[in-house]
């Protein structure tokens, strides 16, 4: 019975762990190219009463022994990295990655991050940035501004910028690269959708789009959360039946418990 009590907290704990992961997916289902968090448990430790294969008497063994599970625990948490609906927007600085690949942005100090993000804009320095003011590497420098002028992103990463309706005098900057990992699960989620490498993912491999292994710019797009409001909301359900349940087995146990402490009396 205290058994079953232990066991029960950690099937509520590993739920409750659960809602939250949901709970974090749904928050984000508008949240420009945000990839979507699954959790992978595994059960714990088991109390072998009699094991597989042991002997029962001289000449037989236990078919199948006897062995008391101990409950469940949470193993980890990856990332889906599914590319999510891109998404029309009209703007010429915003771009989503069709395929496989990460934005290289500068954070400070000299330090890398990945998104997958392409929601970019201009600094007054005329260098291409995120919305928060980070450096889209490698760095690409518009001296004059783009007023009065076209940008035009290729699907190579090649940014040439000219006079509207005129193709003389066009210049060309980039192109913008994209890093691809051996193991992007293994990348670490820092929010403001940004990844830091780590050893897990590998270093990152940069290379240019729509080259052999990496994906293709689409200007004018911004890739969609990969979320699944439906798939999230029966996860959401199952997840709060299964704590329901399992905070029954809890009361279940300490009343076999209690009755167990009155007969003692």
């Amino acid at each position: 019975m205290l058994r079953a009590l232990y066991t029960s907290a950690t099937g509520m704990k590993a739920q409750e762990m659960l809602i939250d992961n949901t709970a974090n997916n749904l928050a984000n289902v508008n949240t420009t190219a945000f990839k979507r968090s699954r959790m992978d448990f595994a059960d714990l430790y088991y109390s072998n009463q009699r094991a597989p294969g042991s002997s029962i008497s001289n000449e037989q063994v236990s078919p199948t022994g006897l062995q008391i599970g101990n409950g469940v625990r949470v193993v980890s948490t990856s990332k889906s990295f599914v590319s999510g609906t891109p998404e029309q927007t009209g703007n010429p600085l915003d771009v989503a990655i069709e395929g496989d690949g990460f934005f290289q942005v500068e954070i400070g100090n000299g330090e890398t991050r990945y998104t997958r993000a392409g929601s970019f804009k201009l600094d007054n320095g005329g260098r291409l940035t995120t919305p928060d003011g980070f450096v889209v590497l490698p760095n690409i420098t518009i001296a004059n501004g783009t007023d009065g002028m076209s940008i035009t992103i290729g699907k190579d990463g090649t940014v040439q910028i000219g006079t509207a309706g005129s193709d003389q005098g066009r210049q060309t900057y980039g192109p913008i690269q994209i890093a691809t990992f051996l193991n992007p699960s293994g990348l670490s989620s820092e929010g403001n959708n940004l990844y830091k490498a780590t050893d897990a993912s590998g270093a990152a491999v940069p290379g240019t789009p729509a080259a052999i292994g990496y994906g293709q710019l689409n200007q004018g797009f911004l890739e969609g959360s990969n979320v699944e409001v439906v798939t999230e909301l029966i996860s959401l359900i199952a997840a709060q039946r299964a704590y329901e349940i399992n905070s029954r087995a809890i009361r279940a146990g300490d009343e076999m418990l209690q009755t167990a402490t009155d007969i003692v009396r």
